[in-house]
C-alpha cells in the first residue's frame, strides 16, 4: 500500500512577476505541498490555503490578478475566512489604493499604500534586516516569535490600514509602519519570510499549521469563482 500523503496542499498564485520559487521551496521545507496556480480553475478543491507572493510593481501584480480572474478568487477566499497569506506586494495588493502608479488595489481591506517619506539618512528603498513589534498578542502566525526577531525587508512603499485593529506587527524605519496584518485566518507581511532564514520559516510553519487545523478544505470551495 502506498503511503498516504499528509502534506497539506497550498495553492500559490503565480502573477508572472512574483518570487515563486523561493516561496514554494519555503513551503516545502515546512512540510506543505505547494501547487502553483495561474487561473481560478487551477485552484484545487483540496487546497487548504492560498498564498499571494509578489515582487516588482503593484500595477503589474494587480493587473495580472484581474486579467486571470484570480482577484475575485482572493476576495472570496478571504471573505470565507479560509487561510490566506500575502507576501510583500501580495500584502499591498489587498488595500484600496496605492501611490505607486496611482493604482487601485483589490480593496479587501480599507486603507492605502504610501511611499516612505523619511529623513535623508534613511535610504529608500528600505532594504535589509529589521525587527518587529507585535501588536496582536497570541496570533497563531507569530507563535514561537518575539519582538527581538529580525526579518528581511525590501520595499519603498508601505501599507496604512484604515483599521488599526488589523495591524499584527509594526517595524521602525525612521518611524513606525505596518509590517504585518491579520484578520481572522487572513494574514499578510511586508517583509519576506522566505528570505528571513529560520524565523521566516517559522512564519511559514505557523501558517501551514493554521491551514491544517482550519477544517475541511472542501468547505465553502463551491462558492469560489472557477
Amino acid at each position: 500500500m502506498a503511503p498516504v500523503n499528509t502534506s497539506p496542499t497550498i495553492a500559490v498564485i503565480d502573477t508572472g512577476i512574483c518570487n515563486l520559487r523561493s516561496v514554494t521551496k519555503a513551503l516545502e521545507a515546512v512540510g506543505a505541498s505547494p501547487q502553483v496556480v495561474r487561473k481560478p480553475s487551477e485552484v484545487p478543491s483540496s487546497a487548504r490555503a492560498l498564498v499571494l507572493p509578489g515582487v516588482g510593481a503593484l500595477r503589474d501584480c494587480v493587473g495580472s490578478l484581474r486579467a486571470s480572474g484570480l482577484d475575485q478568487t482572493v476576495r472570496e477566499w478571504i471573505s470565507l475566512d479560509r487561510p490566506f497569506l500575502g507576501v510583500c506586494l501580495g500584502m499591498q495588493a489587498l488595500f484600496e489604493h496605492s501611490e505607486e502608479g496611482d493604482v487601485s488595489g483589490l480593496g479587501v481591506f480599507p486603507g492605502r499604500v504610501i511611499r516612505f517619506r523619511r529623513p535623508s539618512e534613511f535610504k529608500i528603498p528600505h532594504m535589509g534586516w529589521n525587527t518587529l513589534k507585535f501588536r496582536i498578542s497570541g496570533s497563531p502566525l507569530a507563535a514561537g516569535l518575539t519582538d527581538r526577531d529580525a526579518f528581511y525587508f525590501v520595499h519603498s512603499y508601505y501599507c496604512e490600514p484604515t483599521d488599526p485593529g488589523i495591524v499584527l506587527a509594526e517595524c521602525d524605519y525612521g518611524g513606525a509602519f505596518t509590517a504585518a496584518i491579520a484578520r481572522g485566518r487572513a494574514f499578510a507581511t511586508q517583509f519576506h519570510p522566505e528570505k528571513s532564514q529560520g524565523k521566516g520559516l517559522q512564519i511559514y510553519r505557523n501558517f501551514v499549521s493554521i491551514a491544517t487545523s482550519a477544517g475541511s478544505p472542501v468547505s465553502g470551495s463551491s462558492k469560489l469563482t472557477h
